[in-house]
């Protein structure tokens, strides 16, 4: 019915679509690391939609789906979520820590 060429832009267009929305909910994701927000349930979806595409993240969805299987009770959670956190202050603090000593050299 349809010509060829047509069915495989439609394809490629698809593809694209869903390559660059997946990208998009992925970054935001892990934005959401550091900003409040539902990082944990933003970046999954992001590699669902990756997943389709990509064997990495289909790798990564599974580690994923396997670590939350793990961790089932809500001590366990608890105790990631302030892992996490004192993970990102870490960061956080040695960026600053960085910036300051660079302002005082200046």
């Amino acid at each position: 019915m349809f010509p060829q060429f047509i069915i495989q832009s439609y394809q490629h267009a698809k593809r694209l679509i869903i390559i660059i929305v997946g990208f998009t909910v992925l970054l935001i994701g892990i934005l959401l690391i550091v900003l409040p927000g539902p990082a944990i349930l933003v970046i999954p979806l992001g590699l669902a939609m990756l997943a389709t595409e990509f064997i990495w993240a289909k790798r990564l969805l599974s580690r994923f789906k396997k670590t939350v299987k793990r961790i089932n009770s809500p001590r366990n959670v608890t105790r990631l979520l302030r892992l996490v956190q004192q993970k990102i202050r870490q960061k956080v603090s040695s960026l600053f820590a960085r910036k300051s000593i660079d302002e005082k050299k200046i």
